[in-house]
C-alpha cells in the first residue's frame, strides 16, 4: 500500500474540490475523490472520481478494498446547522456512523484518517481556543461532530488527526451550498438588504488556506488535533462589510443585527475562534489575511464568470 494513495470524500464540497485541486499539484499523491454524486461536479484534478456515499458501510469497504487508500480525508458531513437540530437521525447518521464506517476501513487496512471538525464543539463563552480547551457544545451540529471526534480518537488507529476550523468561505464548482461570502456579494449584487449579527465573533478561514493546512498534516505525518483558521477574530458584521468593499457592493445595504431577533432552531456560540499557533509552528502554517482572501476569492469568482460566458 501506497502512503501517497489518498482517498477524499465529500469532494464535491468547497473544501473537498479545493484539496483535490491542491494534492492534484503534486506528483507524490494519487488522488480518488469521492462523493454520493454518480458524476464530479467539478473539473480538474489528476486522479479519478468514484461515487461513494459513507453513509453506506459495504459501499465504503467497495472503496477501500479497489483502492487501498494510505490516508483518508474526510470532508464529508452533514453541516447546515438549522437543519441538523431539526433532524437529528439524518445528522448522526451523517456526521457519525458514517465516520465510525470510516474508521473500521481504516483499522483493517492502516489507512491514516484525517477528520475535519468544527469550532461548534466549543460553547463560544470564552473564545478563541486552544487544542486542549473544554469543549462543550450548544447545538446538535456540535454535538454530532464532537461524537465524530470521540470515534476518531477511541477507533484503535495507530495513526489519525482531527483539524479543527471556523466559518469556511471561498468558491467552487456547482456547489450545493452557499458560504457566507458567497451569501453576502450575491445578495447585495442583487441589491438585496440584508440582517447580519454584530454578537458573533470568528476567526473566518478561506478554504484554500484550510486546504493547505489539511495537505500539511498529511505531508508531515502529524496526528493528533490542529486548529487551522484564519488568524484575525472579527464579527460576522465586520466580516460581511469586509466582502462589500473588495467586491465593490453597497455596504449600506448591510444591517447590523443582534442574534437574538433570529428566530433559529439551533443556538449559536457567541465567540468562537482558534489559537493557531500549534498550526503555525508545527506545520509552517499561514493564512492570509482577510483582505488578502477576499482579494483572491473575487478574482476567482470574477475568472469562473468570465469563463462561463
Amino acid at each position: 500500500m501506497l502512503f501517497n494513495r489518498t482517498l477524499i470524500t465529500g469532494a464535491n464540497g468547497m473544501l473537498g474540490q479545493s484539496l483535490v485541486r491542491l494534492l492534484s499539484r503534486y506528483p507524490e499523491y494519487d488522488v480518488l475523490a469521492t462523493g454520493r454524486d454518480e458524476t464530479a461536479r467539478f473539473h480538474g484534478g489528476s486522479g479519478g472520481y468514484v461515487p461513494m456515499d459513507i453513509c453506506d458501510y459495504d459501499a465504503v469497504r467497495a472503496v477501500f478494498s479497489d483502492f487501498t487508500p494510505g490516508v483518508v480525508i474526510n470532508c464529508a458531513a452533514m453541516t447546515a446547522v438549522d437543519a441538523c437540530e431539526e433532524n437529528r437521525e439524518a445528522c448522526w447518521r451523517a456526521n457519525v456512523d458514517a465516520v465510525e464506517h470510516l474508521a473500521k476501513c481504516c483499522l483493517a487496512g492502516g489507512s491514516r484518517l484525517i477528520q475535519i471538525s468544527t469550532d461548534f464543539i466549543f460553547d463560544g463563552e470564552s473564545g478563541p481556543y486552544r487544542e486542549t480547551d473544554r469543549p462543550n457544545p450548544v447545538n446538535f451540529y456540535g454535538k454530532s461532530k464532537l461524537a465524530a471526534e470521540n470515534v476518531v480518537r477511541g477507533a484503535g488507529l495507530d495513526r489519525w488527526a482531527i483539524v479543527r476550523t471556523v466559518l469556511v468561505y471561498g468558491t467552487g464548482e456547482n456547489l450545493g451550498r452557499h458560504n457566507i461570502a458567497l451569501w453576502v456579494a450575491g445578495k447585495l449584487s442583487s441589491g438585496e438588504t440584508i440582517r447580519v449579527v454584530t454578537d458573533q465573533h470568528r476567526t473566518p478561514t478561506f478554504v484554500d488556506d484550510l486546504a493547505n493546512g489539511v495537505e500539511r498534516v498529511v505531508r508531515f505525518g502529524k496526528s493528533g488535533v490542529f486548529h487551522v483558521s484564519g488568524r484575525e477574530m472579527m464579527s460576522i458584521y465586520d466580516f460581511a462589510t469586509g466582502v462589500a468593499d473588495v467586491f465593490g457592493l453597497d455596504a449600506a445595504l448591510i444591517e447590523r443585527a443582534d442574534s437574538r431577533s433570529f428566530t433559529q432552531p439551533a443556538p449559536r456560540p457567541p465567540k468562537t475562534g482558534f489559537i493557531i499557533l500549534k498550526a503555525e509552528t508545527e506545520l509552517g502554517y499561514k493564512p492570509r489575511t482577510v483582505l488578502e482572501a477576499l482579494t483572491t476569492l473575487r478574482k476567482q469568482v470574477d475568472s469562473s464568470v468570465a469563463t462561463e460566458k
